[in-house]
């Protein structure tokens, strides 16, 4: 039988509940606008509150345009950000999207230090670093992905590896920095093998210590931490439960439109 739970302990005041959708290399422009139509229709049609869970989709860059323009158009209470920033303002980087960019195009966050990007691109910490600060200079909300492979865990334990980069991107990132984080273990992206709810909390009550520490006890309590790593909508509810777990940063279930949209109404998972 399912445990009930408050709302206060699914959502610390301050804090309101973050379900974002990383789509990756997923969906052109025109499945985009039919992605995004739909998961509008079908989250008004069960009533969802935005102000109590907010819902987010991080499209690649050749749909945001056409992203913005429908929720723009539409009124659509749904929020959009980037897959990525470039840490430089303007300039010879073949490829590369700043953050004005993103500013101009009416993106509200950026997902930054995702560990395909560090993988297969060899981000440093300092390149995080750089992107976030690049982030925060033209208003975008930086989702700061961080997390340990299995032979990190196995050899450093849980959280070394999460805070120690977490730390390095927050480097000159003001006080009152306004961010996301997501704790994504490598280990569990893509495996169909998610952490444990106690796991998540473990991990996530460390990154707002540390928040503290770096930032303020402020920016510590108003700061969401997302849990990435194998979500579904039969186990977003467990994760919502922890005290420092405050939403999700959804990969391969954010492009199921029936299972995307019953994680962003977990709530109804536990009876509420």
């Amino acid at each position: 039988m399912a445990r009930t739970v408050s709302r206060e302990s699914a959502a610390p005041k301050g804090r309101v509940p973050f379900i974002a959708g990383n789509w990756k290399m997923n969906l052109d422009h025109l499945q985009a606008i039919a992605f995004v139509q739909k998961l509008a229709w079908t989250l008004k049609d069960a009533n969802h509150d935005f102000r109590d869970v907010e819902v987010a989709v991080f499209p690649p860059f050749t749909d945001l345009r056409s992203v913005q323009t429908l929720i723009s158009a539409d009124k659509l209470e749904l929020k959009f950000g980037g897959q990525d920033v470039s840490q430089h303002e303007s300039g010879a980087y073949t490829g590369e999207i700043s953050g004005a960019f993103l500013a101009a195009l009416e993106a509200e966050y950026v997902i930054i230090g995702h560990s395909e990007r560090r993988q297969y691109h060899g981000e440093s910490d300092e390149i995080v670093a750089a992107k976030v600060a690049a982030a925060l200079k033209h208003g975008l909300v930086p989702v700061i992905c961080v997390g340990e492979t299995a032979e990190d865990l196995e050899k450093y334990g849980p959280s070394a590896v999460p805070v120690s980069q977490l730390k390095a991107a927050l480097n000159g990132a003001a006080p009152d920095a306004n961010i996301v984080v997501a704790y994504e273990p490598v280990w569990a992206i893509g495996s169909g093998q998610a952490a444990t709810p106690e796991q998540a909390q473990q991990v996530a009550g460390a990154l707002r210590a540390l928040l503290g520490e770096v930032l303020s006890a402020e920016a510590a309590e108003a700061t969401r931490i997302l849990y990435g790593g194998s979500v579904k909508a039969n186990n977003i509810a467990g994760f919502l439960r922890e005290t420092d777990v405050d939403g999700a940063l959804v990969g391969g279930a954010s492009l199921d439109l029936k299972e995307f949209s019953s994680i962003a109404q977990f709530r109804k998972h536990v009876g509420l």
